[in-house]
């Protein structure tokens, strides 16, 4: 009847057991490993990814998964699956004019596609946004993604050593041709966490040696006030976008490396304490 609340869906099992593992994770400091049981990953081999599309075939499965991609983020939207709220700080992206390596927090499978929301306001197509993936998302993809992970713009990672040097020498040069290369610094995704988790130093290591600066995003989450088929409310999120960090040519390589990378985390810590209005704090066990 007219009125009456709202009923407050049944909550799906499978995310009430992924937040019970999140909740214990942080207790156990385990900030970095996955929440969620991914497929098996099977190795990736040098001779079985073209991270610079050399190839002609690799050109034309780019462009139908490109536009694949951009489909399935407008039904996404459409159907109020993806919700951005706002995006700020897109000048300072824009400010930009070599290479660079984005940090974003890592917390849906949804997050990249708002991250392409940002990319798209630059209006700049020449420079390619290139996202940084698990080698299991390459070589054994989720079901009905694997267009996506295998050709869109994704740059595999992978437990075979010549495979890492031939990724390591790609990168140098997708970013010495003035593109911009998407890591996770968190490493595992945590869905719906809110908090910034420490860093890993890999992306900052990349970004001193090729000389290009770290361009700092965070992306926060309010409730929406509509439930998904999960029955947790469909979050709205907001893309903050902060001025670059430039390596500093008065410190050594491994200073920079730290410095870089504590000074994106203050910008995520300070960005996470303004938006939820608490401090940052941990439930983790002091050892």
């Amino acid at each position: 009847m007219a009125g009456e609340p709202q009923k407050t869906p049944q909550k799906a099992p499978d995310r009430l057991e992924v937040l019970k593992k999140r909740a214990q994770y942080e207790l156990e400091g385990k900030f970095d490993i996955d929440l969620e049981e991914d497929p098996p990953t099977l190795t990736l081999m040098p001779n079985k990814v073209d991270y610079l599309q050399k190839k002609l075939s690799s050109k034309i499965m780019r462009k139908v998964a490109y536009f694949g991609a951009k489909k399935f983020m407008q039904s996404m939207i459409k159907n109020g699956a993806l919700r951005i709220k706002r995006i700020e700080g897109i000048e300072n992206w824009k400010s930009i004019q070599t290479g660079a390596v984005i940090t974003c927090n890592h917390f849906n499978i949804l997050d990249s596609l708002a991250m392409y929301q940002a990319y798209d306001m630059l209006n700049n197509k020449k420079r390619r946004m290139y996202r940084v993936i698990r080698e299991g998302n390459y070589t054994n993809p989720p079901p009905k993604s694997g267009l996506l992970m295998r050709h869109c713009d994704t740059l595999p990672l992978s437990s075979n050593r010549e495979t890492m040097v031939k990724f390591m020498r790609s990168v140098d040069i997708l970013l010495s041709k003035n593109n911009y290369v998407l890591i996770y610094p968190e490493q595992a995704m945590w869905w719906n966490y809110r908090k910034p988790r420490p860093l890993k130093d890999g992306g900052f290591k990349i970004a001193v040696r090729n000389n290009v600066p770290v361009l700092p995003v965070f992306i926060t989450m309010n409730d929406s006030g509509n439930f998904g088929p999960d029955g947790f409310e469909i979050q709205e999120y907001s893309i903050h976008i902060f001025k670059p960090i430039y390596p500093d040519k008065t410190k050594s390589k491994q200073e920079n490396i730290k410095s870089m990378m504590e000074q994106n985390f203050e910008l995520w810590k300070n960005c996470y304490e303004k938006t939820y209005g608490v401090p940052l704090s941990y439930t983790t066990k002091a050892e």
